[in-house]
């Protein structure tokens, strides 16, 4: 059955440059990984911390599961990533040292089922980097809209 894309953070790819990434998996509860099956995941404003020698994401938005009784789960809490201590090591070293910032990129469910987020190593991005990557953008669209017209023989 191969992965299946949850969420994808793209404002992530838009505020930052992605330097490095790293797979993570999640600590949740029961109602947690059925409404992420359903695909109620929404990565849109969060990002991960080290704290105290573990990885930490906050700010991810896991909808409250819809046959969830009394005790679903608080949609927006603080989960813990499940990383070796060689790569929280690293991560941690990496982003004190260069100034980087750990973002989600992706969050996506395995063949096997498991739930694992995709951690972006990442540096923001100035505002000429980002209107240079818009202007790229628009000319490779012009480009594809170019070659579009010729094979339509206009």
């Amino acid at each position: 059955m191969g992965e299946q894309t949850v969420a994808v953070n793209r404002k992530a790819r838009h505020d930052y440059h992605i330097e490095d990434t790293f797979e993570a998996g999640l600590v949740l509860t029961g109602t947690e990984i059925k409404s992420i099956r359903a695909g109620k995941a929404n990565l849109q404003d969060a990002y991960a911390r080290v704290e105290r020698g573990e990885a930490w994401l906050i700010g991810a938005t896991i909808a409250p599961f819809e046959g969830g009784n009394r005790n679903n789960h608080e949609p927006r809490r603080t989960r813990k990533l499940l990383l070796h201590r060689s790569e929280i090591d690293q991560l941690l070293g990496r982003a004190a040292a260069k100034g980087l910032t750990i973002v989600p990129v992706r969050l996506y469910i395995t063949g096997r089922g498991h739930a694992k987020l995709e951690l972006g190593l990442a540096r923001g991005k100035q505002l000429h980097d980002r209107r240079r990557d818009i202007a790229e953008r628009d000319a490779r669209r012009e480009v594809a809209r170019e070659l579009a017209e010729v094979t339509r023989g206009r």
